[in-house]
């Protein structure tokens, strides 16, 4: 393997190249995921601790100077005492920038204290998801709204409704979140589709490589979560790392959360990256992963990884 200098550069999300949602909304391909922002330790739970409300807004804004103009969120991104829409609007909402895209996704519901409810699978439950999302923000519609799914009945329905609120103008673009193909064909039935978030990483859903394919050959942006945490998930990339990611991290003087990025990113243009965290140094370093360039060996080397069982195991 070749051997690079670490960056001493100021990291900017340009240096991982762009592409264009729906023909209109185009962002560099290192985003930021806000579902860990709200609070410290594991994320989505009752008892999370909330994140210091000042250092919260001050990662989205370092976020925003770093180039990054694609921040995905929901409404049930929230913590006592911190809510992930809440903090977007504090931080940059009343002088959103002009190139800036906010993602959100309905479906999953939380109560009041955080515990999950039903998900939301009528017209009015959703229409109400969208009301809430764009109160939270301040915006009077919404760039991106994903639908996130729950097993594998029709979804014909509830992307049906969706599709009415972007004739009605309250949304510009719709996604699908944790879906099958047979997922995708029927919604494409109904109304354009830009981009589909799965769960998708080095030694992470294999299977998924045929869709991820897909989606390129389609237009559609592939938008992988956990992409770091890989079997770490909500709790954070605690798991063992493979061997595999560790010599490749030493090669190029960088973290295996940095290859973890950049392997996503080199899985096609279409690929779109949203790493997620409340640490500024920790934001520098993703954002800087989107430049990092791997070579051949490198990539036959992971893409072995993420094709064995014993690295979905040790990921």
């Amino acid at each position: 393997m070749t051997t690079t200098t670490t960056q001493t550069t100021t990291p900017h999300a340009s240096g991982s190249g762009t592409w264009t949602l729906g023909g209109d909304l185009t962002v560099n391909r290192i985003g930021f995921g806000a579902m860990r922002l709200p609070q410290r330790g594991e994320a989505l739970v009752e008892s999370a601790v909330p994140r210091d409300r000042g250092e919260a807004i001050a990662v989205l804004r370092k976020a925003v100077e770093l180039g990054v103009n694609h921040i995905d969120t929901a409404a049930f991104y929230f913590s006592p005492l911190r809510s992930a829409n809440e903090l977007i609007n504090s931080a940059l909402g009343g002088s959103y920038p002009d190139d800036l895209v906010i993602a959100t996704k309905v479906g999953p519901a939380r109560d009041a204290s955080g515990a999950w409810a039903e998900h939301a699978r009528t017209p009015r439950a959703l229409r109400a998801q969208v009301e809430e999302n764009l109160r939270q923000l301040g915006r009077d519609h919404l760039d991106v709204v994903n639908l996130r799914i729950l097993g594998t009945d029709s979804i014909a329905e509830r992307f049906g409704a969706l599709a009415e609120l972007r004739e009605a103008g309250l949304i510009r673009h719709l996604g699908l979140s944790n879906i099958t193909p047979a997922h995708l064909a029927e919604a494409q039935e109904i109304a354009p589709v830009v981009c589909v978030q799965n769960m998708y990483g080095i030694g992470v859903r294999p299977e998924y490589e045929d869709f991820v394919r897909l989606c390129g050959e389609q237009g559609i942006a592939f938008v992988p979560f956990y992409a770091i945490a890989a079997a770490g998930r909500e709790a954070g990339a605690t798991a063992p790392e493979s061997a595999e990611v560790v010599a490749v991290a030493e090669a190029h003087d960088a973290t295996p959360a940095q290859v973890r990025i950049a392997w996503t990113l080199h899985q096609g243009p279409h690929l779109l990256a949203i790493p997620g965290t409340g640490d500024p140094a920790h934001l520098a370093a993703n954002v800087a992963a989107g430049s990092l360039r791997l070579t051949p060996e490198e990539l036959d080397l992971l893409n072995r990884a993420h094709r064995t069982p014993a690295a979905q195991g040790a990921s």
